[in-house]
C-alpha cells in the first residue's frame, strides 16, 4: 500500500476548514499554516501539524510556508485567501507543484499590474490611472466623473468608493491624501457579476457565473450572490466567454480555482479584477449546492494532480444564494426571526456574527457585515421566494445613542 499523499493548506480560519475536511475524506496526510488570530480554534483533529504565523504580511506567510516545505516537501498545496496566494505560489513554482503560476499569483495581488497586463492583451476594462497619491489624480478625475478610487491590494470592497461630483472628488482627495498608491478608474455603469472556474493546465473544467447585488454608491458592498446565473442574451454570453478566456491567457493561469469580477454595460462585459484563490462570502458552499458537488474537494484534487472529472458537474441541479442581513447603524437592541428563517425549506443555514449589545457600523466594506444566510432552491423563482422570506423574517433592530449620533457611528 502506498503512503498517503501530503497536502499543505495555507490559511484555514473558518471558511478554509472545508479544505481540511475534504482532505480527511480523501485520506490525505495534512499540514496547515495558520494565523495567530485563529490559533486557539485551529482544528487539530484535521491536520497533524500546524505552523503558526504571528505577523500579518505576505512575507510572514511565506516564511511559515518555507519552514513547512523545508521539513517535508508536500505533494500538493492549497493557498486559501489573498494574503496566502503569493506564499503558496512561491512554493508551488519552486517545487513544480500544480498551481496558478507565479505570474498569475503576482498579477492577481496588484490591481495596477492587472490593468497593465490586461491592456497589453486587449481585455476590455475601465480606463484607469495609477498615481502615487490620490491628490495627483484630481484633474484626471474631474475630467471623467464618475470614477472609482481603489487601493492596489485590499479585498472585500475595502477602500473602494465611487466619486460622482467635483465636491465628492475634493472630499476624497482631502480624506485619502497620504494613503499611498491608488488606482483611479472610470466607473462602468451596469450590473456586477463574478465568474468562478476550476482550471487545469489552462483548460476550464468547470465554470459558474454569480450575479451580484450590492449596496448603493459609493461603496458597492455585496449584499447577495446568486449562483448558476444564465445570460439569456446569447451574444452577451459569448462575450463573457471571450472575456474570461482572455483573462486566463493574459495572467498565464495554469491550475486551480479562479474568481474574477466584471460588470456589464451597453458595450458588453468589462473586467474589474481577478483573484486566483478561494472566493469569499461562502461562495464555494453556494456553488457546491447549486451544482451538487464539493468544490473544496475538487480544488484539493487539482492541487494533488488527482482526477476531478468524476466529481465535477457542469450543469446546475439547484439555484443557490448567499444573502447578508443589514441593519441601520447603531447598537443592536434585538435580533428576531432567526428560527423562523432557518425553518424555511430552502434555507440551508443562518450564521450571524453579531448579537444584542454589539455595534453596527455604516456598511463601507464586506468586513462590516453581520453574518450570512445560505439558500438553495429548486428553481430561480423559488430562490427569490426564499430570499424574500429571509429579508422579511430576519430582523436586526438597532438604536442610536447620543454618542452614536454625535460620532456618526463611525
Amino acid at each position: 500500500m502506498s503512503a498517503p499523499k501530503d497536502l499543505l493548506v495555507v490559511g484555514v480560519g473558518v471558511m478554509g476548514r472545508p479544505y481540511l475536511e475534504a482532505a480527511a475524506r480523501l485520506g490525505l496526510r495534512v499540514r496547515a499554516v495558520e494565523a495567530a488570530a485563529g490559533w486557539d480554534s485551529r482544528p487539530t483533529d484535521l491536520a497533524e501539524t500546524f505552523y503558526r504565523v504571528d505577523g500579518h504580511q505576505e512575507e510572514d506567510w511565506a516564511a511559515a510556508v518555507a519552514q513547512a516545505v523545508a521539513e517535508r516537501v508536500p505533494d500538493g498545496l492549497v493557498a486559501f485567501a489573498e494574503p496566502h496566494v503569493l506564499a503558496g505560489a512561491l512554493a508551488q513554482d519552486r517545487l513544480g507543484l500544480p498551481g496558478p503560476s507565479l505570474h498569475a499569483a503576482v498579477i492577481s495581488r496588484n490591481k495596477a499590474l492587472q490593468r497593465a497586463t490586461f491592456a497589453a492583451h486587449g481585455v476590455r476594462q475601465p480606463e484607469h490611472l495609477l498615481v502615487p497619491d490620490v491628490a495627483e489624480a484630481r484633474d484626471w478625475m474631474l475630467e471623467r466623473l464618475p470614477v472609482v478610487v481603489k487601493p492596489l491590494t485590499r479585498a472585500g470592497s475595502e477602500g473602494v468608493e465611487l466619486v460622482r461630483t467635483a465636491e465628492e472628488a475634493a472630499e476624497v482627495v482631502a480624506r485619502r491624501t497620504g494613503e499611498g498608491k491608488v488606482l483611479v478608474e472610470e466607473a462602468i455603469q451596469g450590473p456586477e457579476f463574478s465568474w468562478e472556474a476550476l482550471v487545469r493546465d489552462g483548460e476550464v473544467l468547470f465554470e459558474n457565473v454569480t450575479a451580484k447585488e450590492t449596496t448603493a454608491p459609493p461603496y458597492f458592498v455585496e449584499l447577495a450572490h446568486r449562483c448558476a446565473h444564465v445570460f439569456d442574451d446569447a451574444e452577451l454570453a459569448a462575450q463573457v466567454h471571450e472575456l474570461t478566456r482572455g483573462v486566463l491567457t493574459a495572467v498565464g493561469m495554469r491550475t486551480g480555482l479562479v474568481h474574477l469580477e466584471f460588470k456589464v454595460d451597453a458595450r458588453g462585459p468589462a473586467l474589474m479584477e481577478i483573484a486566483v484563490r478561494t472566493p469569499g462570502d461562502y461562495l464555494p458552499d453556494a456553488i457546491g449546492l447549486a451544482y451538487g458537488f464539493d468544490l473544496y474537494e475538487a480544488v484539493v484534487r487539482l492541487a494533488l494532480g488527482l482526477p476531478v472529472e468524476e466529481l465535477v458537474r457542469r450543469e446546475p441541479v439547484g439555484r443557490s444564494a448567499t444573502v447578508f442581513p443589514t441593519a441601520a447603524p447603531g447598537t443592536i437592541t434585538a435580533i428576531t426571526g432567526v428560527e423562523q428563517t432557518a425553518a424555511h425549506p430552502s434555507v440551508v443555514r443562518v450564521r450571524l456574527r453579531k448579537k444584542a449589545g454589539d455595534t453596527v457600523r455604516p456598511l463601507t466594506s464586506s468586513s462590516q457585515r453581520m453574518g450570512h444566510v445560505l439558500v438553495n432552491a429548486p428553481s430561480p423563482t423559488e430562490r427569490e421566494d426564499a430570499l424574500k422570506h429571509v429579508r422579511e423574517t430576519l430582523s436586526i433592530v438597532t438604536e442610536q445613542s447620543a454618542t452614536d449620533r454625535a460620532e456618526g457611528t463611525r
